[in-house]
Order: structure tokens, then sequence, then C-alpha cells
């Protein structure tokens, strides 16, 4: 299936898998290449010299095209830009905009920038700074999201820039696929159906609670960090939620010593990370403890398989999902799935 999307990254399917935290690595990155999708390495919670290995240990195990997801805002985000330029990564992924001047670093030297937004006015800021498309996340994905469903800001943002767009928030099959081509999009992005793979590094375990998990299991919550963040609705949400300002602060110092041992991060840093993600936002202390272990409290569950100690970001599709396809038989599919919905259109009268 061409569209815009496959000719602009060349790969052989319109299908993208997002690059999340702790479960978008090697393996999967890999195996969702050499299926003829777009993979994208997650960087935001490694090292440069992980990012750096972690590429190579992906262009070692596949030959086909595949990104790097960096947070425009880190502090070595330049150094990131020149670690994907160096080892010829073919696509940047950002999930913040990124500034003008990194976007024409990175097209200077061939490589395809596609930034993730939530609004139809982030889409128009990145195109007019040469983005090459957008990926187009709805309120129905998973980890941070907005409150505009992808149906409602999917067409807003099509008609609104004049590069490929990639609609990411509620997909999970091939009917999702034919839907979003119809919107005018050039392919979809898939972050839970992804992670809900064999060929995903996540514990069986916590594939299990995704697995087990019904549409109204998923929430959307501002306990953890002060920002909407859609996730399973673990014991740890609840007892977050359902905790006063004194309580929350005690449960977040007391996890938040939990993380500290793991990342080796010493009080002071965890506090300032914290009040760096505070400035501008209205967030209690104990969210500012949780904020700057975020990418720790996914780690928990994502890696170590501690649902009791992490939080679980997901996107509502979890109540849909079954089994643990590999990424190949995933992404066949969805194309099989997408023909099939195709064929099955009437025919529009002469």
């Amino acid at each position: 299936m061409e569209t815009a999307l496959t000719r602009l990254v060349g790969v052989r399917h319109p299908i993208v898998q997002t690059g999340m935290g702790w479960v978008a690595g090697p393996r999967l990155v890999s195996a969702t290449a050499n299926a003829g999708a777009l993979g994208i390495l997650a960087s935001a919670t490694m090292t440069t010299a992980e990012l750096r290995a972690a590429v190579r240990e992906v262009a070692s195990r596949t030959e086909e095209p595949f990104g790097v997801n960096l947070r425009a805002d880190a502090a070595d985000a330049r150094e990131r830009v020149r670690i994907i330029i160096e080892e010829g990564v073919r696509v940047a992924s950002f999930a913040l905009a990124p500034s003008r001047e990194l976007i024409a670093e990175l097209k200077d030297a061939g490589v395809v920038v596609i930034p993730s937004i939530g609004a139809r006015r982030h889409a128009e800021k990145v195109a007019a700074w040469g983005a090459d498309a957008v990926i187009v996340q709805g309120g129905e994905g998973g980890g941070h999201t907005g409150e505009v469903a992808t149906t409602v800001l999917l067409p807003q943002v099509v008609d609104a820039v004049g590069i490929p767009v990639v609609a990411a928030g509620g997909f999970h099959d091939g009917r999702g696929l034919v839907a979003a081509l119809a919107y005018g999009a050039a392919g979809i992005a898939m972050g839970t159906r992804f992670l809900l793979t064999s060929d995903s590094t996540v514990p069986d375990a916590v594939k299990a609670m995704y697995l087990r998990a019904a549409v109204r299991d998923v929430t959307v919550t501002t306990a953890v960090d002060g920002l909407p963040h859609r996730m399973l609705r673990t014991d740890l949400v609840r007892s977050l939620e359902g905790a006063g300002r004194a309580r929350a602060l005690v449960q977040a110092v007391r996890r938040a010593a939990g993380f500290r041992r793991i990342s080796g991060q010493t009080w002071p840093q965890l506090v300032r990370d914290g009040l760096a993600m505070k400035h501008g936002k209205d967030l209690t202390w104990s969210q500012v403890l949780l904020a700057a272990n975020t990418p720790m409290l996914l780690r928990a569950s994502m890696v170590e398989g501690r649902t009791d100690l992490g939080v679980m970001a997901s996107g509502q599709v979890a109540g849909l999902i079954e089994d643990l396809p590999s990424c190949e038989e995933l992404i066949g599919r969805v194309l099989g799935e997408a023909a099939k919905t195709l064929s099955a259109l009437p025919t529009p009268p002469p």
C-alpha cells in the first residue's frame, strides 16, 4: 500500500510503531522495520552512549529504514541530533516541537523530520518551520494526551497543513487504517498495539494486565504528574487519586526513595528535575516528586514488571486487544483487514 508516508521514508507499509520509553528498544524497532513498517527507537530514557549503541544494534538487525524519537527540550538534544546524523538514521521523531534550527540541521543532513503534535496550531507551526510530516495524536492515545478525539483533530490538521499527516490515537487494526486514509492521513501510528506483541520486551505479566483490561479500565489522570496522562487504572493510580495532599506527599517520597536507588540520582537532583517540570504549572509537591520520576515510574512496570510501583501508559484500544502477535503477523493482519474493508465498501454509482 503506497502513500505519501511510504514514499517519504522508504517503508513498504503506511504504519508507524511509536517511540515508547522503555518499550521501543532495538528488538521491537528492528522487528517492525523488517516487517515493512516504520519502527521508531525511544531515546529519551537512554544516555547518549546508550542511544548510539541502540542505533547500531538496530542497524545490525535490519537494512530497512527506522527512526529515533527524542525530546526537543532535552539539554543534550543537539548531541542526540548529531548521533542521528552520524549514524545515518532515516527519521527523527520528536515528542515536543523541535526548533527551527534543529529541523534545518536534520534536513540539511538528509534526515526526515516528523514531530508528534496534539493540536492544529502546533502542526501549522512545525510545518512552517520545515517539518516533513507530522504524527497527530488524538485524546484516545496513551501517555500524555489532549482532550480532542482523533476523529476531530485529524481532519483539522489534514486541512491545515500541506505535508503528510500520520494519525495516532485509537488505532489497532485494518479498519482503522482505512478510516485514517479516508480522513486524508498518509498512514497510522500505533503504540499500545505494538507494545502488545511478542517482539515487545515488556514483561509477560505486565502484558497480561493490559490484555485483561477493558476499555473502562483505561483512564486519564492528572494525579501522577499534574498533566493529563492516559494509563491503566492500577492500584497505584487509585491510591494517588484518592489521597489528600499530605498522604500523596508521603507516598511520593516513599516511591521517590525507591526510584532514587534505581536511578542513582540524588535527592537534590530529583527535586531540581521536578521543579523544572513545575515551572508554569500548578503542581503539588507530591506531583513535583512524581513528575521528576515519571520515567522511573514507567521503567518500574515496563522493565522491572513492578506494577505496584509503576504506571502503565495505555491507549484506549488496550480494551480491544486480545492477543500478542509478532510484528510481522500484526502488520500482515492489519493490511489484510484493510484490503477486506476496502473491498466490502459499496461501489459508488456512475
